[in-house]
């Protein structure tokens, strides 16, 4: 009995707005210790950059990831610094 190799995964080239998302969610890994929540906060603001989600304060509530010695509030607008930082 045999298997298939698993699919390749293209990855996102560096620049793409959705690695900068991405990327900036693993930036608070020690913050955001479980790593669905980070993937799932990286989806929302880039749908937030896409201007199709909400902002950062409602999506750290919004989202209920668990967040460690941080609080919520200085976590968004962490968040919010970072996301200006993005050049589309």
């Amino acid at each position: 009995m045999t298997s298939l190799p698993p699919p390749s995964v293209k990855k996102y080239p560096e620049n793409s707005l959705e690695k900068q998302c991405y990327n900036i969610t693993e930036m608070f890994k020690e913050n955001i210790p479980v790593m669905n929540d980070r993937n799932r906060l990286g989806y929302c603001l880039y749908k937030y950059m896409k201007g199709e989600g909400d902002a950062p304060e409602i999506l750290v509530n919004s989202t209920k990831i668990s967040v460690e010695g941080i609080s919520k509030q200085e976590l968004a607008s962490k968040l919010a610094a970072e996301l200006s930082k993005i050049n589309l």
